[in-house]
């Protein structure tokens, strides 16, 4: 993908959503259900659109959470349902229709208590903590937010009683309901007013941030941070999570600067991403233009998305990238944590080879699993794993005690434990990736997404079934050739080549007409270059139509 002649510049006024038509067509706007696009449809992290596009609208929400509440009486879940939102302009209007549901429907519902944002891991926190030691009155919850998506986008996740995103059958469940809901003129919709839904008995109000913020010394050493003075610079980049920050720099007294921590839906303060759309990503380069200029002010700079479940870590060398921090982290953290020995490290088969070589390293076994961080709640809700990361910069870990601390991403914690890192290293998280490039190898990744026409995506669903025999691919003998995730043997939607130095791994987008080519070399840039011919001439071959 070329990079727009305006990436990394401030947005200017031509490049903002209109906030009051966006707001319009959330009302007024009725999908057309022989549209696809139009339908519910939970991806990779919940149902996502616009309402721009009639695929977020107040009859989506209105359905959805209907089916939430149709699964959770099917599956036996009667306890609170944990509700947050976060700053994006539709995630407000869905919040109230969401309430409006499920206090129509008589469920107890928990807010913050000032009705203001909550960052995902607070969301999946709550759960885990509700629900630890009960075998009955499960929690579950619900997260608005369309992540570190432009301004116009909605989204809306499902969590349900283990605290992370829900899985594959739980949504097509909620999916195939809500869808049928909508077709049915949303007949047996329960729903009360806005106004009622506050004045309800049933909503209960809660300090989560001061929970949350005093929970963290369990889960990172806020005392080296503050005893080392570690300077921090925090990105809020206009999300949910920007109070969290500020009760964080209080009650511990930290050295933090606070950059962008107001609410703005038009996110109007951004620097364009590479495509030249505005883009809450803190691990593009391009979007987190203004954080990396400031990168020598201070010891560790670090920025979250909207809904603070991804972490960005800049430091003198600039902005990570987030397969070298997670490296880092695993590291760092199985060396001083007392957490069990025989519990596992997880990462997405699209993350770096480096991290093997870390977690052979530090003895410890690795669980591989397609994209998506539903693949990680169970274990980390019962301890199996002790961290788990995915490359799009999205990672939690247990706490001191070796429990669970989140089951979902937590953005605070990953980018606190780089002043963590900085106060009892003295190194900063680039300088620790070096030590590591020194033991373990040095990594050149890449992505690339190249379109796609209808039959080569079709051809995708037929990988699994084809015998794809591969002896040497880019001057290597093959290791492996998976179709299936290796830790947990579920199928991923496309190929993995594995060498000893190198691998390449494809998988279709889930929302365009795209397919995603990952490859690494641990030995060169050329041998990379190599890799990425091979994989586009035997993709080329795989994905002819029959």
């Amino acid at each position: 993908m070329s990079i727009h002649p305006r990436a990394g510049q401030p947005a200017q006024t031509s490049d903002l959503v209109n906030l009051a038509q966006l707001m319009t067509q959330y009302y007024v706007r009725e999908p057309n259900m022989r549209l696809p696009a139009q339908q519910v449809s939970f991806g990779t992290s919940g149902h996502r659109g616009s309402a721009l596009l009639g695929s977020f609208n107040e009859t989506h929400i209105l359905a959805i959470s209907q089916a939430i509440v149709a699964y959770r009486k099917e599956q036996g879940i009667d306890g609170p349902l944990m509700l947050g939102k976060d700053t994006h302009a539709l995630s407000e209007a869905a919040f109230a229709t969401a309430l409006e549901v499920f206090i129509g429907n008589g469920l107890e519902v928990h807010v913050q208590d000032d009705l203001g944002y909550t960052p995902t891991p607070v969301i999946s926190q709550q759960i885990v903590k509700y629900n630890r030691g009960r075998s009955s009155g499960l929690a579950d919850g619900v997260v608005i937010t369309p992540s570190h998506n432009p301004p116009q986008d909605g989204g809306f996740k499902y969590n349900p009683s283990h605290g992370g995103p829900a899985d594959g059958e739980v949504t097509k469940t909620i999916q195939e309901y809500a869808n049928a809901l909508i077709v049915s003129e949303l007949m047996g919709v329960e729903v009360v007013s806005y106004e009622q839904a506050l004045g309800s008995k049933r909503l209960r109000k809660q300090d989560w941030i001061a929970d949350y913020v005093a929970g963290l010394a369990n889960v990172i050493d806020m005392t080296a941070i503050k005893d080392a003075k570690v300077r921090i610079a925090v990105d809020a980049l206009g999300g949910s999570g920007a109070d969290y920050w500020r009760a964080v720099r209080d009650y511990y007294g930290l050295d933090i600067t606070l950059f962008n921590d107001h609410v703005d839906p038009s996110f109007s303060f951004m620097t364009l991403d590479k495509d030249g759309k505005i883009r809450m990503d803190c691990s593009s380069p391009y979007a987190m233009a203004g954080l990396v200029a400031r990168k020598g002010d201070f010891d560790v700079a670090v920025g979250n998305d909207p809904d603070f479940d991804r972490h960005g870590i800049v430091t003198q060398a600039g902005l990570m990238n987030p397969n070298h921090y997670l490296a880092v982290a695993i590291d760092y953290l199985c060396r001083n944590r007392n957490w069990k020995q025989d519990s596992a490290v997880g990462k997405t088969l699209v993350s770096s080879g480096v991290i093997d070589r870390v977690v052979a390293g530090l003895e410890r076994p690795l669980m591989e699993v397609p994209v998506g961080f539903k693949w990680f709640a169970e274990g980390l809700n019962h301890g199996n794993l002790v961290f788990a990361g995915e490359e799009s910069a999205g990672a939690s870990f247990l706490d001191m005690d070796g429990q669970a601390w989140s089951t979902d991403k937590d953005g605070i914690i990953m980018c606190l434990l780089a002043a963590e890192i900085q106060a009892r290293s003295g190194k900063s998280a680039s300088d620790y990736y070096q030590d590591l490039e020194s033991k373990y190898g040095r990594s050149y990744y890449q992505r690339v997404d190249t379109s796609a026409d209808e039959d080569m995506m079709d051809a995708f669903k037929q990988l699994p079934q084809k015998s794809i025999k591969l002896t040497e691919f880019a001057g290597e003998t093959v290791t492996s050739v998976l179709t299936k995730a290796p830790g947990n043997k579920a199928l991923f939607g496309g190929l993995k080549v594995v060498t000893e130095n190198g691998w390449f791994a494809v998988r279709p987008s889930g929302t365009e007409p795209v397919y995603k080519v990952y490859a690494e070399s641990l030995k060169s840039a050329e041998h990379l270059a190599l890799i990425h011919q091979q994989a586009a001439e035997l993709l080329t071959t795989l994905l002819k139509a029959d």
